[in-house]
């Protein structure tokens, strides 16, 4: 016996529902028998007393029954070949549809048309092959408007969380990033059923897993619920999981873009020197010094190093701030530390562009710096960022050492600061530097520091003190600003 091939084509257009061929006035279709939901895929046209071998799965019939002998057989065959609909045409073989036809249809619940002797097969294949020509331009204006609002959602501030809620949006459905354990990252859209959920978070785990053999989607239903999981590229375990209550052409395709995106998004690109880098790293950890590990980070310099923090105050998590490495140039990120978890520190090589404006994010920029003075720079993208924050500006670099300053021998300015701000502990100095910089303002100080301007009061005035200076003299002011540069 002929068997179809396990895996049929798929045709160029998404599928027809027989409703709309049968509201088609002109074409005097009626359905006689058999369900009225079924998708069309094809149009075939045959007078075989058995098509089978001859059908792909998801076609309209068209027969006038010239060979029909066996009514039972013959619809039991094209059940078998997965043929989607019958239709069969009246005259010059019969002058009704047979009654036995009737009830094997209905017995085997495939949709049968009765064709009216006026409308010709070819009228039939050239309305479905019009329809489908409708839906697949409805799809791909569909997809082209999804693809623009989820490119644009990966320009945001959270792109992560941006791009899973215009994802959940397009779909009507949920749309969560997991781990291979199972644990929520992110999540938009409504929350399905709990079974459903846990069946979900069961399909991510067979895709997320990192090993040899697993495969990169799967699918699955629970109830009337459509379940998907998509891995992740970048080895970074997540799965981009989905549930919806119905399917419609296209979704797949959009997220499929999806998937992209968060893939760019989950593990940015770490460039072709990505194992130097990491070799040096470990150096460092195994008790190598900068000097040592800098011929595998490239050239001594120059490095920038820049604080961030999100503009609303909120904590961004790890794949923010990947994603905001990623749009710097770097995957040199740290997400965060214990003492300070919402900043996220990003050191940018000597490849990469100067840092502009984030939206939704202020930025601290050191000045470009060798390798061995990054701790340095470090504490001045801090600075940078305190800056920025106190005068709500998104970006302040900070600027080298220019001018008169940068005539003096560096050891001796270094030496001149210590010997004039040893009587300050480095609270004080931190918000005597952070003073002078605001031009003497103490509300903005205040929000530099995250302290209380009377706090800042009463250090700027232990400072005189201690110092034995009048703060309110520019002289002592410029002599300061210069010592506490060197630091």
């Amino acid at each position: 016996m002929p068997t179809p091939p396990a895996t049929a084509p798929q045709p160029p257009a998404p599928p027809i529902p027989l409703t709309e061929l049968l509201a088609r006035e002109d074409l005097g279709l009626r359905r006689i028998a058999g369900p009225a939901d079924a998708d069309l895929l094809w149009v075939h046209t045959s007078e075989m007393a058995d098509p089978y071998p001859y059908l792909l799965g998801g076609e309209l019939l068209l027969s006038a029954g010239v060979l029909l002998t066996d009514p039972d057989h013959y619809v039991g065959r094209l059940v078998e070949a997965g043929a989607a609909a019958l239709g069969f045409g009246v005259r010059p073989v019969y002058e009704a549809v047979p009654e036995a036809l009737v009830q094997a249809c209905d017995r085997y619940g495939l949709p049968l048309l009765e064709v009216p002797p006026e409308t010709p097969f070819t009228t039939i294949a050239r309305a479905v092959w019009r329809l489908m020509a409708e839906a697949r331009h409805r799809e791909l204006r569909r997809v082209t408007r999804a693809q623009q609002a989820l490119a644009t959602a990966a320009a945001r501030p959270d792109p992560v969380p941006a791009v899973l809620h215009q994802l959940a949006t397009q779909l009507s459905g949920r749309a969560v990033l997991l781990t291979a354990r199972g644990e929520e990252v992110h999540a938009a859209g409504r929350r399905p059923h709990p079974e459903a959920a846990a069946a979900l978070t069961r399909l991510a785990r067979v895709v997320a897993r990192e090993r040899p053999g697993s495969p990169a989607s799967a699918t699955d239903t629970h109830g009337d619920t459509h379940l998907a999981a998509y891995a992740l590229g970048g080895g970074e375990g997540l799965a981009l999981s989905l549930a919806t209550h119905r399917r419609e052409p296209g979704d797949h395709t959009v997220a499929g873009i999806a998937v992209v995106l968060l893939s760019l998004l989950a593990a940015p690109h770490q460039g072709a020197d990505a194992v130097d880098r990491s070799a040096a790293l470990v150096r460092l950890l195994l008790g190598a010094t900068p000097a040592e590990v800098a011929p595998l980070l490239g050239p001594d310099g120059p490095w920038t190093v820049i604080h961030a923090r999100r503009s609303d105050g909120t904590a961004p998590d790890a794949l923010t701030a990947g994603a905001l490495g990623a749009s710097l140039g770097s995957a040199l990120v740290d997400a965060g530390r214990e003492d300070d978890d919402e900043t996220v520190r990003v050191l940018l090589p000597a490849t990469a562009r100067e840092a502009p404006p984030h939206p939704g994010w202020t930025l601290g920029v050191s000045a470009p710096t060798p390798l061995s003075a990054l701790a340095a720079a470090d504490t001045r993208a801090a600075r940078a960022l305190a800056h920025a924050e106190a005068t709500r500006t998104p970006l302040k670099v900070d600027a080298p050492v220019t001018g008169l300053a940068a005539l003096i021998p560096p050891d001796q300015a270094a030496a001149h600061a210590r010997t004039l701000l040893a009587p300050l502990t480095p609270p004080l100095a931190d918000t005597l530097r952070c003073w002078l910089s605001l031009h003497g303002s103490w509300d903005r100080t205040a929000v530099a520091l995250s302290v209380h301007r009377n706090t800042v009061r009463q250090r700027i005035g232990r400072c005189a003190e201690l110092l034995d200076v009048d703060l309110h003299d520019m002289d002592v002011r410029t002599e300061l600003w210069f010592a506490l540069r060197q630091e």
